[in-house]
């Protein structure tokens, strides 16, 4: 059901009274060949974004069991990997659109989850976190409401009461900014098939914690090129 695990009970940062924010390449491509993610695809830089978020998948996300319904779709090859162009809202917008639309036509089996990637915008997450506004708005215009949901991932995640260094922030630190989209019918067969899923969340700050930020830093679930 892909890695909406991850997304914690903790509160993340509010700013502007916002929401709480909640190949490589899956052989399935988008329809529409002019579309700017499917040019983006093609590209050595978007080829290394995708590589990137699946080292983080496997290694962290699966490798600590962050998530445990991670594995079996990441297996399956039923998550989707989109990488998106934007340097402005409106674009990636128009991305978020698209794969929402995608995501909906299509079956389970074929695509259970989409990771929208954005690597060259909204690296401030405040910026990030004011954008999920409009990421839920898309949502509601499409009624997709109860149908998908998005989670919310970047490099900087931080949640509300906690410092910057606080290694539990890592639980949604991702290489780059992304938005997963999320089946809400498999999150429900996820949960009703896991014997105790409230656990989850508390797993993994222990991990975490246990972990520590030299063995988080030890993954190496950064970008490429720059410190991780």
């Amino acid at each position: 059901m892909g890695l909406t695990c991850l997304t914690s009970s903790m509160k993340p940062l509010k700013p502007n009274g916002l929401k709480e924010p909640m190949n490589p390449m899956n052989p399935k491509e988008p329809t529409n060949p002019n579309h700017p993610l499917v040019r983006a695809d093609t590209t050595a830089p978007a080829e290394v974004a995708i590589a990137d978020t699946e080292r983080w998948l496997e290694r962290a996300v699966i490798g600590l069991n962050l998530c445990p319904f991670a594995k079996a779709v990441h297996a399956k090859r039923q998550i989707h990997y989109a990488v998106s162009r934007a340097t402005q809202p409106t674009d990636l917008l128009e991305d978020l659109i698209f794969e929402l639309k995608e995501l909906s036509a299509l079956t389970s089996i074929d695509r259970d989850t989409t990771l929208l990637i954005a690597p060259h915008f909204l690296n401030d997450f405040l910026d990030f976190n004011d954008f999920l506004a409009q990421a839920d708005d898309a949502l509601a215009e499409l009624r997709l409401e109860g149908t998908i949901q998005i989670a919310s991932f970047h490099p900087d995640y931080q949640f509300a009461g906690t410092p910057a260094d606080d290694i539990t922030n890592a639980t949604n630190r991702s290489p780059y900014p992304t938005l997963h989209l999320l089946r809400e019918a498999s999150i429900e067969r996820a949960v009703e098939s896991f014997p105790n899923p409230e656990a989850i969340y508390g797993a993994n700050i222990e991990t975490l914690q246990r972990l520590g930020a030299d063995g988080w830093a030890a993954l190496g679930v950064g970008p490429s090129g720059r410190k991780r």
